[in-house]
């Protein structure tokens, strides 16, 4: 399952992991978003091991969305040692994300 992301606990969770972290900004009204979740939630339970992955709610936590400059949602974030290495934005199909997981594993 996918961590849930929050202004309190990005820092400790997302940018100060050891780990690869994908992190999900999404919104309940977003349909897109709706087709991306489920998506993200198969990642999550594949890469467990391997990468974080999170979902930030951009309207309880728009303080990471506005950090990060996302204008629209979905946008999924990539982060490697802390940094922001890639970004995806809009609905797309599971191998997209898998494939730029596994590029920075």
């Amino acid at each position: 399952m996918a961590l849930e992301i929050t202004t309190n606990n990005f820092q400790s969770e997302v940018l100060d992991s050891k780990k690869v972290a994908l992190v999900d900004f999404w919104a309940e009204w977003c349909g897109p978003c709706r087709m991306v979740g489920p998506i993200v939630e198969e990642i999550a339970g594949e890469y467990k091991d391997k990468a974080l992955v999170g979902k930030c709610n951009v309207d309880d936590h728009g303080e990471v969305a506005a950090q990060y400059g996302i204008r629209s949602i979905p946008t999924l974030l990539f982060f490697k040692d802390g940094e922001l290495v890639d970004r995806v934005v809009g609905a797309v199909p599971k191998n997209v994300l898998a494939d730029k997981l596994n590029s920075l594993l």
